[in-house]
């Protein structure tokens, strides 16, 4: 599908507005000037996902691209960046908008006037120079670049009493091959601000998919997070069948379903099990993390991949199911999700384990909304909007998920809503599982010149890819918006005013990826 046509007549709801009609997004064209007036208005309604640049030979564009909190459309503006690259700030409007303001300063390099932090977000200070911008047309991602350490680099701090000190946690872990920083300020055992520092394994794939052929995008996007690997193929394969108009078969988009919420119970089994072991409860998180290698089992078994790696392609599925196979495949996920249900009905009858999560690393439901926090995190702050049910894809439509909330927004909220949404997947594999249409499993699919907009609902909440595609159907432009991006930009909220010993706790109660941002 190519660029869309102007609308034929003007919308009441903006009628000054140039708008165009996408077959899966309405683009609302405006000036520096319109643009914080109405990413205003669409806060009321919508949920910012994030910041998307691309240059084309007229310049550099931003799109911000909002999906409804109940049911609708999605509605991007589109601005053109000034020639001086200089945008207007809209944080202090939309304060979701913060971190993604601060990313694309680093990598493209466009100053946003009035925001108060930018620099030294994804390219440090203490290894990149603050002139690199390395999502430029003028950086060539292929060759080496050469990076000198600063030996003498500091990170700054901010709490400035008597016995001040920070504690570094990070980047390095034992047993855990994630790189992320903490840095806990405190003057005593109360951490008073944190600042979380990610992107140490920054892997450039915006860059290095330009110019590729289209079909590679779905190996990249399935290696964001191995934990949501299903859910990253599925919205990179949305946004190319979009842009060629493809259909996907009925048989495909009911097994898209089943494969999505398998992979939505290994997560949050992992999430359980993190908990658990972040508490000192050895027996628990044994049992929890015995469940997600039983799960991560049926993945190979009946999926090729212990991390379905390899099985979403555009036009539909490399592999197929078969009828008694889904039917066996769903008996045993019931009865995993069974056994997590009786281990999470037994921690609540631990007092000491509780005692660890109640009131522990809270966010309000206003600061969830102010942040626009995505997934279950949002959902235990009172949050509704889920993208299986907001802007449905494959099967959802039919399938009709409920969304579990919770409204203390504390670490045992986020253990009930993981818990809810874990029973609630194994419940729509057994949908899925017993009404599968026959027929193929893909459709032909061919790439062509284009841009769309690809989403899903990964087990951390919601993910958008934006592809653009040129006349050789080659990557011109290849966006990525993971939830744990939006997630971890709270993270300080959680963690701030608890002790020292609840932050391992509250970090593993977030359930997020720092790979997922590191892309």
């Amino acid at each position: 599908m190519k660029d869309g046509a102007p609308m034929p007549g003007p919308a009441d709801r903006w009628p000054h507005l140039r708008l165009r009609q996408y077959r899966e997004r309405l683009a609302l064209q405006v000036t520096t000037t319109e643009l914080p007036r109405l990413v205003a208005e669409l806060d009321r309604d919508a949920v910012l996902a994030g910041l998307i640049a691309e240059r084309d030979a007229a310049g550099l564009h931003l799109h911000y691209p909002f999906f409804p909190r109940t049911r609708g459309a999605w509605l991007v503006p589109e601005v053109e960046v000034p020639t001086r690259s200089e945008m207007p700030s809209v944080s202090n409007i939309v304060f979701g908008a913060d971190w993604h303001e601060r990313e694309i300063e680093d990598l493209f390099g466009v100053r946003f006037a009035g925001h108060p932090l930018l620099g030294d977000f994804v390219l440090h200070n203490e290894i990149w120079p603050e002139a690199v911008a390395p999502m430029r047309r003028e950086f060539d991602g292929q060759r080496p670049y050469a990076r000198t350490p600063n030996p003498h680099y500091e990170p700054a701090q901010v709490v400035e009493a008597p016995g001040a000190f920070t504690m570094t946690v990070g980047p390095v872990y034992g047993g855990i091959t994630e790189c992320g920083q903490f840095l806990l300020e405190t003057v005593g055992e109360e951490v008073i601000h944190t600042r979380p520092r990610f992107f140490y394994k920054y892997r450039g794939i915006e860059k290095i998919t330009e110019g590729r052929p289209a079909q590679d995008l779905v190996l990249f996007a399935e290696r964001l997070n191995g934990q949501s690997a299903c859910a990253h193929a599925l919205a990179c394969v949305h946004a190319l069948e979009t842009i060629t108009a493809t259909d996907v078969p009925p048989r495909a988009r009911r097994l898209r379903v089943l494969w999505a919420e398998l992979e939505r119970l290994r997560s949050h089994a992992a999430t359980v099990a993190a908990i658990g072991k972040s508490t000192g409860l050895s027996v628990p998180t044994n049992l929890a993390y015995s469940l997600l290698e039983e799960l991560l089992r049926l993945s190979g078994t009946y999926g090729g991949h212990r991390y379905l790696f390899g099985l979403v392609q555009p036009g539909g599925l490399t592999r197929d199911l078969a009828d008694r196979d889904a039917a066996a495949l769903s008996a045993r996920v019931a009865q995993c999700a069974g056994d997590l249900q009786r281990l999470g009905r037994a921690l609540t009858f631990d007092s000491s384990f509780l005692d660890r999560l109640e009131e522990v690393g809270v966010i309000e439901p206003e600061e969830a909304r102010s942040y626009g926090l995505l997934g279950p995190v949002a959902r235990a702050s009172g949050a509704r909007h889920d993208l299986r049910v907001v802007v449905p894809y494959a099967d959802y439509a039919d399938l009709s998920p409920d969304v579990p909330t919770e409204t203390e927004g504390d670490g045992y909220a986020r253990l009930r809503v993981f818990l809810a949404e874990a029973q609630q997947a194994a419940d729509l594999v057994q949908r899925a599982a017993t009404a599968l249409p026959a027929g193929p499993i893909a459709a032909r699919w061919v790439a062509n010149e284009g841009a769309a907009l690809g989403w899903s609902e990964a087990p951390a909440g919601a993910a958008c890819h934006f592809v653009r595609l040129d006349h050789d159907g080659q990557v011109r432009r290849y966006r990525v918006l993971p939830p744990a991006f939006a997630n971890w930009h709270a993270f300080h909220l959680a963690a701030e005013n608890f002790a020292f010993q609840d932050f391992p706790i509250t970090l593993a109660s977030m359930g997020l990826s720092v790979a997922e941002s590191d892309r």
